[in-house]
């Protein structure tokens, strides 16, 4: 369901109208009109922005990491808005209760102070509520690509919303909407595809995430990273840490609407509660201090009701002078900003800034004012504490249900050649190749701690490829497991087996770390598929978080299935490799011929791309 928009006139800085101001008068006795849950959260957020000092104003539009609050009091001290986990950040207890306690604990911190704001507490649950061991992992957002289902990935926004809410975290950093172009960028998979419409349509996750704002598990959605950041340009020479992450968007203005601003058109028309500006540059400018993309377009042309939250400590990039990065981000229009490690630092400087009058009062109020009225409206006042009793859906039954009917659909058949279904009455299996049985490549990054990390030891439960295999099959049909992770696979061990099954691909990354000159399959995975399609018939899938040239390898394989990073449902592959469902996806991005095909829209001088945007065989 569409949440409505706010009202623009509301979000100004202007007074309160006579009907507004009649509202606030229509007190219950005893209790202040930014208590009273009968008002509007923009009646509620004007009374109470009328209360606050400048000391509090700040401290609403600051965000901190909770490993680097040394003493829980600062909460208090400095009127924190809001705390964060980042990848990997939790408590020593890492189980939902843990979570909770932890979280109510700060919570309680805030609720002492003399207005009593509660916090928000923010979670990158980019493909389910990855931090915490036990939740159920959705594919990721390349696999959600490629089954170009909307009401899937709302329910799945949904479910994710349920078990997040479980913990005491009431906003997600998801989704991402970018719109990758370049296929050696490391954040390929948290995009939908390489095109607009595939972001615009799947942005229903955040009406899944937000449900109907103030009810049980309704949580903030963030659409990120505002904008272009899918667009960056490979280039070593202006960013040598990384080949394209955190890079420039060399664009036409016409060309960056027309590519990458669709996406956020459509969160805006859903209501989303937050827009995450992006690390990267549009143009050389970074995106942290671009007024006319945050201000003008985003806030004022596309009417963006919420508030705009910086990327991890993103301000800092601007400029060598701390100061002056300070004051251009906030009147860039950055309403929050996510300082993990030095919260009294930023403090301190944007005091000095708003009271040299760099900033100006009206830019914190209309800041202040975007915060406040997501946190009436999602009812943080009135239930600032964890709902314990949503710990029954933490990785239930049913949220495991759903996940692995997404990597069913998520599943893109490439090759067959009268191989696939594979009968359930196979004599004789042979499955190998190094993401067969591995849960952390399996996963991907994101997953329990930020990079990831490979093998079933990742602190967290799922069912791998191989386990999955071995469920669907026959009991009289014989799997044997060949682990080429640390074993060359010769055509010898392969011979006399009925059909091999090669799962190969990727290990885990997360931003910067992914981007990659190469995608070439490893060495040891191009020798695994050489050794057991020489010998049998074979099945290879790709586990991966983009298209991998695999093209001299294609003649040799009986059939070919992307299976992307698909989480912690394995059993979803081996579903469609059995016959139990269709394959029906698509691909989300073109698959290249080779390196010299990307990035997209790089003339194709050497002719087409191995597979084609949007093919997929069905069977």
């Amino acid at each position: 369901m569409l949440l409505p928009l706010l009202t623009l006139s509301l979000l100004s800085a202007a007074p309160l109208t006579a009907a507004q101001s009649a509202a606030t008068q229509s007190a219950v006795p005893g209790v202040l009109p930014y208590q009273n849950a009968q008002l509007t959260p923009e009646a509620r957020a004007a009374d109470l922005l009328g209360r606050l000092s400048l000391a509090e104003k700040i401290g609403q539009m600051t965000q901190a990491e909770r490993g680097a609050i040394k003493d829980p009091q600062d909460i208090a001290r400095y009127f924190l808005g809001s705390l964060l986990s980042g990848g990997g950040s939790g408590p020593a207890d890492n189980t939902p209760a843990g979570w909770a306690d932890m979280i109510d604990g700060f919570q309680q911190q805030a609720l002492s102070t003399r207005l009593k704001i509660p916090l928000l507490y923010g979670a990158d649950a980019v493909h389910g509520h990855n931090n915490v061991p036990g939740a159920t992992l959705y594919p990721h957002n390349i696999g959600l690509g490629a089954t170009r289902d909307a009401a899937l990935v709302q329910s799945i926004g949904r479910a994710t919303a349920e078990e997040v809410a479980a913990t005491g975290v009431n906003w997600t950093f998801s989704p991402c909407l970018c719109v990758a172009r370049d296929v050696r960028w490391g954040r390929t998979y948290e995009s939908f595809g390489e095109r607009p419409e595939l972001a615009t349509l799947l942005s229903s996750e955040i009406s899944g995430y937000q449900g109907t704002a103030g009810t049980p598990a309704s949580i903030l959605a963030t659409a990120k990273h505002f904008v272009g950041d899918g667009g960056t340009t490979f280039d070593t020479s202006t960013n040598p840490d990384y080949l394209l992450d955190q890079g420039d968007t060399r664009l036409s203005e016409t060309d960056l609407r027309r590519l990458h601003l669709p996406p956020f058109q459509a969160a805006v028309k859903q209501g989303v509660a937050s827009v995450m500006v992006s690390f990267s540059s549009v143009n050389g400018l970074k995106m942290h201090g671009d007024k006319h993309l945050i201000t003008d377009v985003l806030k004022g042309e596309l009417g963006f009701q919420g508030f705009v939250i910086s990327d991890w400590a993103g301000i800092d990039q601007i400029s060598p002078d701390y100061a002056l990065s300070v004051r251009s981000a906030i009147n860039a229009g950055l309403d929050m900003v996510m300082v993990p490690n030095d919260y009294p630092r930023f403090i301190d400087t944007l005091t000095a800034e708003v009271t040299a009058g760099r900033v100006p009062v009206t830019r914190i109020d209309d800041a202040v004012r975007r915060i406040l009225i997501q946190k009436f409206r999602f009812g943080v006042f009135e239930h600032p504490l964890t709902d314990r009793t949503l710990a029954a859906t933490f990785g239930s039954a049913e949220h495991k249900a759903l996940a692995r009917k997404a990597v069913q659909e998520s599943l893109v058949l490439l090759k067959n050649q009268g191989v696939l279904p594979i009968s359930k009455s196979t004599p004789r299996l042979l499955v190998t190749g190094s993401n067969a049985a591995d849960l952390g490549n399996q996963l991907g990054g994101w997953s329990v701690t930020w990079q990831g990390k490979s093998g079933n030891n990742v602190g967290t439960t799922g069912t791998t490829i191989l386990a999955g295999i071995r469920a669907a099959v026959s009991a009289q049909t014989k799997v044997d497991y060949l682990d080429s992770r640390s074993n060359d696979i010769t055509p010898a061990q392969v011979k006399g087996y009925d059909v091999g099954i090669v799962v190969v691909g990727e290990t885990p990354y997360a931003e910067g770390q992914g981007d990659r000159s190469s995608l070439t399959l490893s060495p040891r995975d191009q020798a695994a598929v050489n050794a057991v399609c020489s010998a049998v018939r074979c099945v290879v899938v790709t586990v991966s978080g983009r298209p991998l040239i695999l093209t001299d390898q294609l003649p040799r394989m009986g059939a070919l299935v992307a299976a992307w990073l698909p989480g912690s449902e394995g059993e979803g592959v081996a579903d469609a490799l059995f016959g139990n469902t269709k394959f029906t996806g698509k691909l989300s991005f073109s698959w290249p011929r080779s390196m010299a095909q990307v990035p997209v829209g790089k003339p194709r001088d050497m002719g087409a791309p191995l597979f084609a945007y949007g093919f997929g065989l069905e069977k």
